[in-house]
């Protein structure tokens, strides 16, 4: 099953802090003439925030996170009222999915969430997603959609990832837009110009920081202009649209990207010299006699950074003991595993 994950974002579908009814047609329109080119389409969709503040009247985007919080859950009632009006014209059904990082970051949660997506999918049901906004604060403040379009793309395993934005593309020094992405570096990051609107966040940053997680996955991700008609079929034709940021030349294992992509880092830990060496060259587990340094409090089975003496970034793994476990592990020189092989990811892989 081909999957394409398509987000689309409140500068595009609420441009004014109120829906634009006619773009929402021809985005499903799209949809459907996409999925007849034999795909599947998670749509992972902003705008509840714009739809409550136009339901209540607001002009100005409130700065509290607990009034966007609320807000939220009136706009998702308003933005997917529109969705299913939209969809029913085809006699297409969809469905809402609201998550959390939390559902990214527990393993069961993370697998059932995949299976609920490709239920929905063989039903020939569009999911659409946004983030769980009644209960969680950070994409609210960060502007994470962008991120959690990658994240899905990664969790149902999507051959493309397309960000539909108010503008068609990266642009590069000459004005023009770039059509063509290796490698998200400190240069790409360097052409970016955001402007930020009233009901709105994010911008070119979150889209590149997302590209940078698709590309570890193994999809492409295309930043192209939602106002352009037949965009996602034109990219599934193959057709050069917007920015393409390449997958990365080597892609780790299912479960290794969860690891490195979906986990959340709760802590860090350093290592000598002889640790680096034996999990980096030598493919061995991390031991607890290795470990010179922690920093924050973590538990048994989180996510931690693993950094050398000098303070490089060499990775990241699963933990098997907690923060405070680890300080006698330390002091009676354990030869314990600490990160087993299998639970450790390098730095490049993230």
């Amino acid at each position: 099953m081909k999957k394409i994950v398509v987000k689309i974002g409140s500068s595009i579908i609420a441009p004014s802090g109120r829906l634009d009814t006619k773009l929402i047609s021809n985005l499903i329109s799209d949809i459907i003439d996409t999925e007849k080119l034999g795909y599947k389409i998670i749509l992972v969709s902003s705008g509840a925030i714009a739809c409550g503040a136009n339901k209540l009247g607001l002009k100005k985007r409130p700065q509290d996170a607990h009034s966007l919080m609320a807000i939220a859950s009136l706009g998702q009632i308003v933005l997917m009222d529109a969705y299913e009006e939209a969809f029913s014209k085809h006699n297409k059904l969809c469905a809402q999915i609201l998550l959390t990082w939390d559902d990214f970051d527990n393993r069961k949660r993370f697998l059932n969430a995949r299976a609920t997506l490709d239920k929905l999918l063989h039903m020939n049901i569009v999911p659409v997603i946004n983030e769980n906004d009644a209960i969680s604060s950070e994409e609210i403040k960060f502007g994470d959609n962008d991120r959690l379009s990658a994240l899905v793309g990664d969790l149902s395993h999507a051959e493309r990832v397309i960000i539909l934005s108010d503008v068609g593309g990266l642009i590069d020094e000459k004005g023009e837009v770039k059509t063509s992405i290796e490698k998200v570096d400190s240069n790409i990051y360097g052409l970016v110009k955001n402007k930020p609107g009233q009901f709105t966040s994010g911008g070119m940053t979150t889209k590149l920081k997302a590209a940078e997680i698709a590309a570890a996955s193994g999809a492409n991700l295309y930043i192209a202009s939602g106002n352009e008609k037949g965009i996602i079929t034109s990219i599934a034709r193959g057709e050069q649209k917007g920015t393409c940021i390449m997958p990365a030349a080597k892609i780790e294992k299912a479960r290794k990207r969860w690891i490195a992509l979906s986990k959340k880092i709760k802590g860090k830990i350093w290592i000598d010299d002889g640790a680096k060496e034996a999990i980096l060259n030598k493919g061995k587990s991390l031991l607890c006699v290795g470990i010179v340094k922690t920093e924050h409090e973590f538990k048994k089975g989180d996510s931690v950074e693993v950094l050398d003496i000098n303070g490089n970034i060499i990775g990241c793994g699963l933990i098997a003991y907690s923060s405070h476990e680890l300080v006698d592990c330390r002091s009676k020189k354990f030869a314990k595993e600490a990160i087993h092989r299998d639970n450790f990811v390098r730095k490049e892989y993230r």
